[in-house]
């Protein structure tokens, strides 16, 4: 068995499936990315990026990308099951520091409950 097979894959892939979220979710607006949030889609929760040309050149949607990967990959265990999501990530998000994005990011996830965090221990 290689590394991989049998977990539960957590980006959405399949462009049926982004356009089944696209066409039935509910669309959330923030000044650095836009939701779109469809519940009861999956029994786990998923998310996908997607990226327009009009976002920029290829190293623009690249950087993108990652980053919202990274922050996806970082707050997948307090992530609500049940739901699956797309981000659409805003040219502006690239502009601010990796800190303050991810702030943003979780309180969003937060506020839309797709997530619960702990009290953050200091």
């Amino acid at each position: 068995m290689t590394a991989g097979q049998g977990a539960v894959p957590f980006f959405l892939k399949r462009s049926r499936e982004i356009q089944f979220i696209k066409k039935n979710g509910r669309r959330v607006s923030i000044g650095l990315f836009n939701l779109q949030i469809c519940p009861g889609m999956t029994q786990d929760a998923m998310m996908g990026i997607v990226i327009g040309r009009r976002f920029g050149t290829a190293v623009r949607r690249n950087r993108a990308k990652r980053l919202f990967r990274e922050l996806g990959r970082a707050v997948r265990p307090a992530l609500i099951p049940g739901y699956a999501f797309l981000v659409f990530p805003k040219r502006e998000c690239l502009n601010l520091p990796f800190i303050e994005l991810q702030k943003v990011w979780r309180g969003t996830l937060q506020r839309q409950r797709l997530a619960r965090f702990g009290e953050p221990s200091f």
